[in-house]
């Protein structure tokens, strides 16, 4: 079942279930890929759609920050809550030692880059995971740590 499917088809579900946050958030799933195949002018495959989520993710988390400093805790809960749904469509992340490994891999590839070289190195990094949610923040610093 494609993601696309399988968005429709829990979205049913969640509207059978009266699962209003469920719904609300898938809507808002559905809707972020539609903007996005609309932007590209064709359909997104499930590695696309992948990405789209993680940039809604990173918002969501970017939003907890900004509802805790202004002490809106309830606010922040119902983020984390579409956090953790978000993530239920999403593949499974790298663990550390798999993304150390990975960026290992590409800096051999790479014979013996510079901190010049970082943007490439992470252009392949990036690449590699292929739709495979990663903080893009965290990357960065471990190719940073590795670079000479």
């Amino acid at each position: 079942m494609s993601l696309s499917d399988r968005l429709t088809h829990d979205l049913q579900q969640a509207m059978k279930a009266k699962d209003q946050l469920r719904m609300d958030v898938i809507r808002m799933i559905k809707a972020a890929i539609q903007r996005r195949e609309i932007e590209l002018k064709r359909d997104l495959d499930d590695a696309e759609m992948s990405r789209v989520m993680t940039n809604l993710i990173k918002q969501r988390r970017e939003s907890v920050e900004q509802f805790e400093k202004a002490r809106r805790e309830d606010l922040a809960a119902k983020e984390r809550q579409e956090i953790s749904i978000i993530e239920g469509y999403l593949p499974q992340a790298l663990s550390s030692d798999q993304l150390t490994q990975l960026v290992e891999t590409v800096i051999r590839e790479f014979g013996s880059p510079t901190m010049k070289d970082m943007g490439a190195v992470m252009k392949a990094v990036m690449a590699q995971l292929g739709g495979r949610p990663a903080d893009g923040k965290v990357v960065s610093d471990l190719v940073r740590s590795k670079l000479v």
